[in-house]
């Protein structure tokens, strides 16, 4: 451009009509900041950009930016064409079906999505935001991890982000979209949200890439292997929900949105519609589900979908721990939390995930006001010096202190087997739950009966004419007399042994008179639960 020219669109951009024009041009720019060239690399691998993400995650037109003009400080880069505008993330609120949320979505068009002090400093002013004005934050990762040439300043923002994100904690609903690579420092942000999102092979989360791996250790992993969505989400438990692809991972996080209230003091989102207690087909066909052989599986998927409003269920990390279910479902258009053993999966047994599992959800229930349905069916903890050495007793312990500390409402279904610890564990009436509920079919005792009858009768046994004979008597008495679950209810246990098919009657009378349930703890700093 000569002297002249620059003259004149200087004189011009004096004038209102210059000044309008200029801001256009800016936002312009703003908006196309990365090159056609890395945008079509993006696209190229089945990706979108940042903006195209934001417009598909919020109500059309709903976008308010901000600091979309914010430039990168240093002139170290060279000419002002590698100055973009917004330095290589979107940041905003707007709406998702009419609710607010917060916003930020990295740019991997720009800087490969890099970390740097104005890119930080635009994250922590949206997260401030979110949290003052007590609305939901929404994060997308896309980005290639800490800026190098901006050294400690990169560091530090992170470790602002990361106090922003534990402040946040149980007072706002954190989700952490996973669209790209998300290495080193960068994943603790997401890993404190409450809820992450991947998408099938083109997400990536570790703390050191395969490379530092070979390095270091002489292992020759891949990248997908080593922290794709697949392995966070059936290895790990990092993961809450594999997507297919960015619109159904953008599709779940507002499925996931309709359940959360914007903040801790708010209630969730409710379509209130009084429930038919009368009981229909589909109730009678809970009649049937339990097998009459105590040791055959049924899908704990059926039962809850017989209970929530059109058999509606929102399951969170369904590929981890698949011994223990976890997820959102609605009763009488109310929000609730879904935790069930799973007898299809190690026979619906505890392990050191699915105790870990649970005890995340209930405490994600109990900070935003999600009343917690749990059925129970468990034949207790799994058995084995891996589970022992790993750490059951401590990890174990962190179910108990979850439903211990909940405040909100708590009910109990157990459809068949509570033995041991394990029923103490699952939401029984010991640690706080409110209303407590069992099957016929229910066995609460301290072991089976097969189990029980041979360390209690086997002097007994030894001596018999008829060994198997006997046994099956003994058990059969065991059964009769101690197994069932009219014990438990004599002492208060349980409230009331209802019929299958009268268990969402139950559930929905029990919810409407816990709504206003009341119940504070006592005063203290915080828990010490055992991490």
């Amino acid at each position: 451009m000569s002297q002249a020219e620059n003259a004149n669109e200087g004189a011009a951009s004096h004038t209102t009509a210059g000044k309008i024009a200029e801001l256009k041009r800016r936002i312009d720019e703003a908006v196309h900041s990365g090159s056609a060239r890395a945008v079509e690399k993006q696209h190229a691998k089945g990706k979108l950009t940042a903006r195209e993400r934001v417009a598909l995650l919020l109500d059309e037109d709903s976008f308010v930016e901000f600091d979309e003009f914010a430039r990168h400080r240093s002139t170290n880069f060279g000419q002002e064409r590698t100055r973009p505008y917004g330095d290589g993330v979107v940041t905003g609120y707007g709406t998702v079906d009419g609710r607010q949320v917060a916003v930020f979505a990295q740019d991997f068009t720009v800087f490969g999505g890099s970390l740097g002090e104005v890119f930080g400093e635009k994250i922590v002013k949206v997260m401030d935001f979110a949290l003052k004005t007590g609305c939901p934050m929404i994060g997308i990762n896309d980005s290639g991890g800490a800026r190098i040439q901006e050294g400690v300043a990169s560091l530090g923002l992170y470790g602002e982000i990361f106090r922003r994100n534990v402040l946040a904690s149980g007072v706002i609903p954190q989700i952490s979209l996973i669209m790209g690579p998300c290495a080193g420092g960068a994943v603790y942000s997401p890993a404190i949200t409450d809820f992450v999102v991947m998408a099938d092979r083109t997400s990536h989360m570790f703390i050191t890439g395969p490379d530092v791996i070979k390095t270091v250790t002489g292992e020759d992993v891949g990248m997908e292997e080593l922290g794709g969505a697949r392995a966070h989400n059936s290895k790990s438990g990092v993961a809450h929900h594999l997507a297919s692809d960015e619109k159904e991972a953008i599709d779940y996080v507002k499925a996931l949105l309709s359940y959360l209230p914007s903040n801790n003091l708010e209630e969730p989102p409710a379509y209130p519609e009084e429930a038919d207690l009368t009981t229909g087909e589909l109730d009678l066909e809970l009649d049937v589900i339990v097998p009459d052989s105590a040791n055959q599986p049924y899908d704990m998927h059926k039962v809850i979908a017989h209970v929530v409003d059109d058999g509606e269920f929102l399951e969170t990390q369904s590929l981890f721990a698949p011994n223990i279910l976890t997820g959102f479902g609605r009763v009488e258009g109310h929000a609730v939390g879904v935790v069930a053993n799973q007898p299809m999966q190690f026979a619906g047994c505890l392990d050191i995930n699915a105790s870990e599992k649970a005890a995340r959800f209930v405490r994600t229930c109990d900070a935003f006001n999600i009343p917690v349905l749990t059925f129970v069916d468990v034949p207790g903890f799994l058995p084995g010096t891996d589970q022992e050495w790993d750490g059951i007793i401590r990890r174990g312990a962190k179910l108990i202190f979850a439903y211990a500390e909940a405040t909100v409402p708590l009910i109990t279904v157990i459809t068949r087997k509570a033995y041991g610890g394990a029923y103490d564990v699952m939401g029984s009436k010991h640690l706080g739950a409110d209303l407590n509920l069992a099957w016929p079919t229910a066995q609460i005792a301290v072991m089976g009966a097969q189990g029980a009858v041979n360390i209690l009768h086997r002097a007994e046994l030894g001596g018999a004419e008829d060994p198997e004979t006997r046994r099956a008597e003994l058990i059969a008495d065991y059964e009769d007399t101690l197994l069932n679950p009219y014990v438990a209810a004599e002492r208060g246990y349980v409230d009331a042994v209802v019929l299958p098919s009268e268990t969402r009657q139950h559930i929905v009378k029990g919810l409407r008179a816990l709504r206003n349930k009341r119940e504070v703890l006592p005063p203290k700093k915080h828990g010490n639960i055992p991490l």
